[in-house]
């Protein structure tokens, strides 16, 4: 994997372990499905090696990749001190993702930290993911306390209504996840939580997630662009629930 090859290179001795972690080890993963990574670190990064990281995943992430085959990557890199002990919320010290290309490209640095996120990303790779380089993930990785779980996935509520519109079939199936995590403290695949929610939604609503789902089974185009009031309204009664089981 050039991923691989790229965090070696820059990191050298100070990467401690990098590891596969979400869908594609977990299974589920679909045509247009991310690879999730996280990178563990001795140190802070430099602002080189941060600059340096950024350029590469540049051009082997998705659309940045010249052969047009190459998935979207997800790369958070963590120092040690920040895993263990474990802390809330833990600090990150690069965090890449295709929808921040525009900045990335731009030389803007515009992941939050200290990152509440990285609470769900540290428990699925210490409970499924692989190590590409270094010691398996419960080596570095500290359980992370349910409660933590609850309040990462709380937290990202918000920024996930506001693109409810242009990213509908992800948003909705975020949100049944969401709901998982809230009300049993664990971690759920996408079509898992899909089938979990629809059980326990109306017959409208749970059409419109069960829908979603199928939809990104198949990988297919998000058609939701005359049917915001449908997403809407089953966005709306999965965040109800979530408040009546979260804390």
């Amino acid at each position: 994997m050039r991923v691989v090859a790229l965090a070696t290179g820059v990191l050298r001795g100070d990467l401690l372990g990098l590891y596969l972690h979400g869908s594609a080890v977990a299974g589920g993963l679909r045509p247009d499905s991310d690879l999730d990574l996280l990178a563990v670190v001795t140190r802070r990064l430099t602002a080189e090696e941060r600059a340096s990281l950024i350029r590469g995943l540049l051009g082997l992430s998705g659309r940045g990749d010249p052969s047009g085959r190459a998935r979207p990557l997800e790369v958070s890199v963590v120092r040690a001190d920040q895993l263990r002990p474990w802390r809330y919320p833990p600090e990150q010290e690069l965090q890449y993702g295709d929808w921040w290309r525009r900045e990335l490209e731009a030389g803007l640095e515009p992941w939050p930290s200290p990152s509440p996120d990285l609470a769900i990303l540290v428990a699925a790779a210490r409970a499924a993911g692989r190590a590409l380089v270094g010691p398996p993930p419960a080596a570095l990785l500290d359980p992370v306390p349910t409660e933590h779980l609850v309040a990462s996935s709380l937290a990202g509520i918000d920024d996930l209504l506001a693109d409810l519109v242009p990213d509908t079939r992800n948003v909705v199936l975020t949100l049944a996840r969401i709901w998982v995590t809230v009300a049993e403290g664990r971690i759920a695949r996408k079509d898992e939580a899909a089938r979990w929610a629809a059980a326990r939604l109306g017959a409208a609503d749970a059409a419109v997630i069960l829908e979603a789902s199928e939809a990104y089974d198949a990988g297919a185009a998000e058609r939701w662009d005359d049917r915001e009031t449908e997403a809407r309204k089953c966005a709306d009664a999965m965040i109800a629930a979530i408040r009546v089981a979260g804390p």
